[in-house]
């Protein structure tokens, strides 16, 4: 004759940590929008920001302006840059997608927080660089400082 879980009581304890894991883990998610956040009341702090045109130059390269004076930032000569090219191309394709043209800047911040973000602020797509690594969220910080 074969025991069930109700009269085996080493099949019923294995059965009750289980079920126990699953209402756990069951009441966690359902109630974790609830929850207090390490972030709630936490207003994060700009350290520098800069809102930037990105312009191709018919040899290739890209002009960067600061949309408040029209200055140079930088110019990437081509087969440089690659990070920063391939990043804000597709902001632009989503740009394109939507019909939306070039007349609004992107917006570029370091936050006390230590993210690097470029947000699009044409669409309010928002990228954080620092999840591609420092060298390349590196390239982006040196547009925030530069003076030419």
């Amino acid at each position: 004759m074969s025991q069930t879980i109700e009269t085996n009581p080493i099949l019923r304890r294995p059965a009750l940590i289980c079920g126990t894991m699953i209402a756990g883990t069951l009441a966690l998610v359902l109630a974790s929008p609830f929850l207090p956040s390490a972030r709630d009341g936490v207003v994060p702090v700009a350290l520098a920001q800069r809102d930037l045109f990105f312009a191709d130059r018919a040899d290739g390269g890209v002009v960067i302006t600061d949309s408040r004076d029209g200055r140079q930032v930088a110019v990437l000569q081509p087969g440089e840059g690659g990070f920063v090219r391939g990043t804000v191309r597709g902001l632009v394709r989503e740009r394109r997608r939507e019909d939306i043209g070039s007349a609004i800047p992107f917006r570029l911040t370091a936050w006390q927080t230590g993210q690097i973000t470029l947000e699009d602020q044409a669409t309010g797509r928002r990228l954080d660089l620092t999840g591609f690594g420092q060298t390349n969220a590196g390239a982006f910080v040196r547009l925030l400082s530069t003076k030419e």
